[in-house]
């Protein structure tokens, strides 16, 4: 059986010569393209594809906040970054999004075709280059479970929410609190974590033993129902 594949790309050219390489390659059948995320929020969660090709510099909506809203709809679709952007903060946001693979733009088509096949068979494809850049940020992360011990409850829970994926305003109304409140939050985190980022705050997040980011998340469902 061949893999659906849906394309989220404004730029015209482009998403017909991605269209075509799918169409015209073995094994491999484009359902669907998009020229905004409005559109692919409309139509692909209809089709059900087992790949997404997706920009993230689209008109109206991004293309990480569409994979973000897409996810829940879809979660057997597979979703790659497609993208011109290399800098770290791209990159976690996408994957906190829910993204399984980033690649960039220029990667040649055989590569990319394999790489179609490398997210539908369970695995996580990455441009070189990306993939060394997600490796130095944790490197460069000193060991933080004494700094995460010091965040407060609260604090804790905004993070993981940050680590999510979700926006400022989002964190405010999973919390039932104010937008000022959750920036007070941010801003307190920041100071504890010794960091001046939301990506670095997250990636020192995801660089806790799993142990630890297990517990804390336990920790945030058991506080979450007993405000339910």
């Amino acid at each position: 059986m061949s893999i659906s594949v849906s394309i989220v790309e404004d730029d015209a050219g482009i998403r017909s010569t991605l269209a075509k390489l799918i169409n015209s390659s073995p094994g491999y059948r484009c359902v669907s393209d998009h020229g905004s995320a409005e559109s692919a929020l409309e139509e692909i969660p209809k089709l059900k594809p087992n790949v997404a090709l997706m920009d993230i510099n689209l008109p109206g909506l991004s293309g990480v906040e569409c994979v973000r809203r897409l996810k829940p709809l879809l979660p057997g679709t597979q979703v790659i970054m497609l993208t011109v952007y290399q800098n770290t903060e791209h990159i976690f946001n996408a994957l906190a999004a829910g993204a399984t693979g980033y690649l960039l733009k220029q990667t040649p088509p055989a590569e990319l075709l394999v790489a179609i096949q490398e997210v539908n068979a369970g695995g996580s494809p990455m441009s070189s280059h990306i993939a060394r850049k997600i490796v130095q940020s944790f490197q460069r992360t000193s060991p933080a479970t004494k700094e995460m011990e010091s965040l407060s409850q609260r604090e804790s829970e905004v993070l993981e929410l940050l680590a999510k994926g979700f926006l400022y305003k989002e964190i405010a109304e999973s919390m039932k609190v104010t937008y000022a409140t959750v920036h007070t939050h941010i801003r307190h985190i920041y100071e504890k974590l010794h960091v001046r980022s939301r990506t670095e705050a997250v990636a020192k997040h995801l660089n806790q033993p799993r142990s630890a980011r297990e517990m804390t998340a336990a920790s945030l469902t058991g506080s979450a129902a007993r405000r339910g």
